[in-house]
């Protein structure tokens, strides 16, 4: 084993011996085994799994919070990208990258080892809003508020399963007791916080599945800088979690991209895919463009970043190449003539387009104009792939007077356009709304 696949992996042995450690506890075995037969039989528990063998697609992009060591008027960067593996499972993997002053892109070298992010076990869940969320789900609050009734304002993992087993101990007539009990695990495990090794960068991240929710995949991240009221700087990213037959908006959170922060989005406005966070406050409030109803685009606010319960529409489909649907293309991106907001619209045979709305900068829901004509259609040479005449972006990007666009080609792989803003804003704005 060690010959075979030490030369693929960082740290192989530390793996055999976790996971032999895992497969103890469960089986209870006690009896002493040696450490060579510890590594054997940890192997039986391993297996490579290629997470980005089938496509590399639908890119999001922002500022590095690094910006040291690069030329003066450059700008660094980190792309998120969806990666597709066997079975059709997606995860999340990101890639660094400059901007140089010249306009230039400098993507950097793929690490060759990807790192192995952890749970954190003290991730805290605040009751209230805990309590809020089971109600949402239509879970029994009368057994609910029993497990919960045991527990302080905020409460750990190890906490809830305390809670869980005294309420079980505890007995009593409770028919619902075992999806009560399920249900609370569930949204339990759903929220979570993991960690990067301190050795590892966000080029070795991959966000891959680790809830009930997204068993089959993390869908689509809208990577978003948010600047809140008092300069603090939080980078959150958007995203579809997806069990095989159910899609759940979630958002995780990162100042540094070594502790992560995952939540499921909350509220009866947080449904429906392509959420896409704006990159401060409006008026005092989070502001979010959702499309909630499958077909048009939304704006709504929220004085909590994790709960949405009202939703104004802003725009629906209006020309050929965008009639089935419309959706956005990541979170939008302020300029002095208003929010930027780069669209997707599917048309005719399944095709899409990358289009562009302006909105106002003080009352987003007000429309200045939209293009006419998409800013980005499969040209020939990049219609076929996985899913053909497909081009999709999660975000975009304002350096200078250009915008970068970063966009998936027929789900499988990944391009970049870029064009000037000044053009594309007048454009917008003589096409009017």
């Amino acid at each position: 084993m060690r010959h075979q696949f030490s030369h693929r992996h960082e740290n192989l042995e530390v793996v055999f011996l976790e996971h032999f450690g895992l497969a103890a506890r469960l089986t209870g075995l006690t009896e002493h085994i040696s450490a060579v037969k510890q590594l054997l039989i940890g192997s039986y528990f391993t297996m490579e799994y290629s997470f980005q063998s089938t496509a590399l697609f639908n890119p999001s992009i922002v500022p590095h919070p690094d910006q040291s060591n690069i030329p003066e008027g450059a700008t660094r960067f980190i792309m998120s990208l969806r990666a597709t593996g066997e079975g059709h499972v997606s995860s999340s993997v990101f890639r660094t990258g400059v901007i140089q002053p010249d306009e230039s892109l400098v993507m950097d070298e793929a690490p060759r080892f990807s790192a192995r992010t952890r749970l954190a076990p003290d991730h805290q869940y605040s009751k209230a809003m805990f309590r809020r969320k089971l109600v949402e789900m239509s879970a029994f609050m009368d057994a609910a508020d029993l497990v919960l009734a045991r527990l302080e304002d905020t409460f750990t993992f190890v906490d809830l399963e305390r809670a869980i087993q005294s309420f079980s101990d505890a007995g009593g007539e409770h028919a619902d007791r075992s999806e009560t009990i399920e249900s609370m695990l569930y949204l339990a495990r759903s929220n979570y916080q993991l960690k990067l090794g301190p050795e590892a960068d966000v080029s070795h991240l991959v966000l891959f599945p680790q809830s009930d929710s997204e068993s089959r995949g993390i869908e689509d991240v809208r990577l978003v800088r948010f600047v809140d009221d008092d300069t603090k700087v939080t980078y959150y990213g958007t995203y579809t979690a997806f069990d095989g037959i159910h899609t759940l908006p979630m958002l995780f959170e990162t100042d540094d991209f070594k502790r992560i922060r995952i939540h499921t989005l909350n509220g009866a406005c947080a449904i429906n895919k392509g959420m896409a966070l704006f990159p401060r406050r409006i008026n005092g409030h989070y502001a979010m463009c959702s499309r909630i109803d499958g077909h048009r685009l939304f704006i709504m606010y929220s004085d909590m970043v994790y709960f949405w319960e009202t939703a104004e529409p802003i725009a629906e489909p209006k020309y050929f190449w965008e009639l089935r649907v419309i959706g956005n293309c990541g979170s939008p991106i302020e300029t002095e003539d208003g929010w930027l907001l780069l669209t997707h619209g599917v048309g005719p045979m399944r095709q899409y387009a990358i289009g562009a709305m302006l909105f106002d900068r003080d009352n987003p829901a007000k429309m200045i104009g939209r293009l006419r004509h998409p800013l980005i259609m499969a040209p020939e040479d990049e219609r076929e792939g996985y899913v053909p005449n497909v081009v999709y972006s999660c975000g975009a990007m304002r350096v200078g007077d250009r915008l970068y666009v970063p966009y998936g080609v027929a789900d499988e792989k990944t391009r970049m356009a870029s064009v000037s803003l000044r053009g594309l804003i007048d454009q917008i704005k003589s096409d009017g709304p």
